[in-house]
């Protein structure tokens, strides 16, 4: 599907503000760490989490207030987790009420997400001190001040925005994501935020998200582990002015899953390309597969393997490798490994991976695009 990355980040989609400013959650560190994304209309809401057994507060405190599919903004920090605390939820509604009273909304109409370490009570007052601040730095270029707010040990930013045509009219999609360590498929230590300004229905943008998020986030692996708070939450405003999208398979749906597809693609990417203490971004390309699910599996049998690991870390950084074997459904199956280089950034004097998979199933003609 043809779109085209615009400048504007998050705020690019009509409607929709955001800031990032310090707080102090964490004592004697200036970085930013609580952000605001807003939007001037209620939205229609989805959103996808953790798949991991234990989950943090927030994500409890979200599912709950997505219910009925309607939000009007989100509060992140970072720093600290709020997970495996006794009094981790009531934070979790604290900041959405605190959110709520300063925008004159109803306190269920936020979400809130935290990220950093798990198992220390989160400091509610550092934010209750400054979500008046927070709440007057609501920007249309507030999209990289969000970005950085939600990182933690990101060494970049991760945004993107771009345009493209439902029926004719001009639409757009953004997102921010943050995440470098402890990633594995499933969604693991990420977050992202996404928001557009297409009309369409709930129900099919909960579904697109959930498929999307399948093909990419869930599709990450950087060390193999996994973690308690992560989730992808989109905004839809509606004020595109586009003709409603009600059905699946109408060009105008189309239109959307492509330029959601593309959003989601880039931020997986980055993430993987600043995985924790990594120097190579690996691709891993399946072919003759009969199936999505059949490239997955090859996909998924090999990028993670500690063996191919060592293999690849040995090779030049130009180096290129094709492996054929039989696969777990006894169809042979060839996959070009892709070594590219990324960078000779080394972490406790170990160099590490991340890999990003592209797995084409020959039943489908566009490629199936995963992080893995």
């Amino acid at each position: 599907m043809e779109f085209q990355k615009i400048n504007g980040g998050i705020c690019a989609p009509l409607g929709f503000t955001a800031a990032g400013i310090h707080c102090g959650i964490k004592p004697n560190n200036p970085k930013k760490d609580l952000a605001l994304i807003f939007s001037r209309v209620p939205c229609k809401a989805a959103a996808v989490y953790t798949t991991n057994k234990v989950k943090g507060a927030p994500i409890t405190v979200t599912k709950s207030h997505l219910e009925d599919g309607h939000v009007q903004a989100v509060i992140v920090n970072s720093g600290n987790a709020n997970t495996c605390n006794a009094d981790g939820v009531q934070k979790a509604e604290q900041m959405c009420s605190l959110a709520a009273k300063e925008l004159g909304i109803h306190a269920q109409d936020v979400i809130v997400a935290s990220t950093g370490v798990i198992g220390q009570p989160l400091p509610i007052e550092p934010i209750a001190s400054h979500v008046r601040q927070l709440t007057e730095a609501l920007s249309a270029d507030g999209s990289t001040d969000a970005a950085q707010a939600i990182m933690t040990t990101d060494t970049r930013i991760k945004e993107i925005a771009v345009e493209f045509s439902v029926d004719g009219t001009v639409c757009r999609i953004a997102g921010i994501s943050k995440g470098s360590g402890m990633i594995h498929p499933n969604m693991a230590t990420m977050l992202g935020f996404l928001t557009t300004d297409v009309n369409i229905k709930k129900s099919l943008l909960s579904q697109a998200l959930s498929k999307v998020a399948k093909d990419t986030f869930n599709m990450v692996s950087v060390d193999g582990d996994t973690s308690t708070n992560d989730m992808v939450s989109i905004m839809a405003s509606g004020l595109a002015g586009n003709k409603k999208i009600k059905e699946q398979g109408t060009p105008g749906y189309q239109a959307f899953y492509g330029a959601l597809m593309g959003v989601c693609t880039y931020l997986a990417r980055m993430m993987a390309k600043d995985g924790e203490g990594a120097t190579k971004l690996i691709e891993c390309k399946v072919h003759g597969a009969s199936s999505d699910e059949q490239a997955k599996t090859g996909v998924v049998s090999c990028a993670p393997s500690a063996m191919h690991r060592r293999k690849w870390m040995s090779r030049k950084w130009t180096s290129r490798l094709k492996v054929k074997r039989e696969a777990s459904s006894s169809a042979k199956t060839e996959r070009e490994l892709h070594l590219m280089k990324h960078s000779r950034r080394k972490s406790c004097s170990k160099r590490r991976l991340s890999l990003t998979s592209i797995s084409t199933a020959a039943s489908v003609k566009r490629p199936l695009t995963a992080v893995i």
